[in-house]
């Protein structure tokens, strides 16, 4: 800063007389003149030094400095832009995932409770057949027992009107063997003589 202050001060001390000369007469700022030509290339120099020294290298520092900070936030932002790119693939696999996922929990419920249907279907059957089995078992059982406690009694009513006719008691087993004989041979009250 100091030789640019004696610089300046060096021209101006030296171009002073050569005002003070050219003040006296009509100066014609078109026509060259060797002494103005001189100093204004001197001036242009010592500036352009003193400039390039002081002023333009910290611009040019400050103008790189901000080109690299912009060539920075540039590459952040794409690595940014890349990076939730693949964040949002990774989102969208996740969801289309998560989906196919939930329609095979659909699709899994879904087989699960038709077959849960059609084997309670399946059981209830059984169960319904089984009731009509045991159902006609019982009245199967419940009709021989009938009819052996209808025998029973037509063979006691037999033998107690035989006894009453003939006026005497036969043999109880006996009598009562020769009607269970006869009744035997008797067809049952449903079915039809055979031929």
């Amino acid at each position: 800063m100091r030789t640019l202050s004696r610089s300046l001060a060096l021209v101006l001390a030296s171009a002073s007389p050569l005002l003070a000369q050219e003040a006296g007469g009509r100066v014609n700022l078109l026509s060259p003149s060797g002494g103005v030509m001189f100093w204004t290339l001197i001036i242009f120099i010592v500036l352009l030094v003193v400039l390039s020294r002081f002023a333009f290298r910290p611009l040019l520092a400050a103008v790189e400095a901000r080109e690299h900070a912009l060539e920075d936030a540039l590459q952040s932002a794409k690595r940014d832009r890349e990076e939730a790119a693949r964040v949002l693939a990774e989102q969208r696999a996740q969801l289309d995932a998560s989906r196919g996922e939930a329609q095979k929990l659909i699709a899994d419920g879904r087989a699960a409770a038709e077959k849960m249907r059609a084997d309670l279907l399946e059981q209830t059957r059984q169960q319904q057949q089984e009731l009509l089995e045991r159902a006609r078992r019982d009245i199967d059982a419940e009709r021989d027992r009938a009819i052996a406690d209808l025998r029973r009694e037509a063979v006691d009513l037999a033998i107690a009107s035989a006894s009453k006719v003939i006026e005497r008691n036969l043999d109880d087993q006996a009598n009562r063997q020769l009607v269970e004989n006869f009744l035997g041979s008797l067809a049952p009250a449903g079915a039809q003589p055979s031929r």
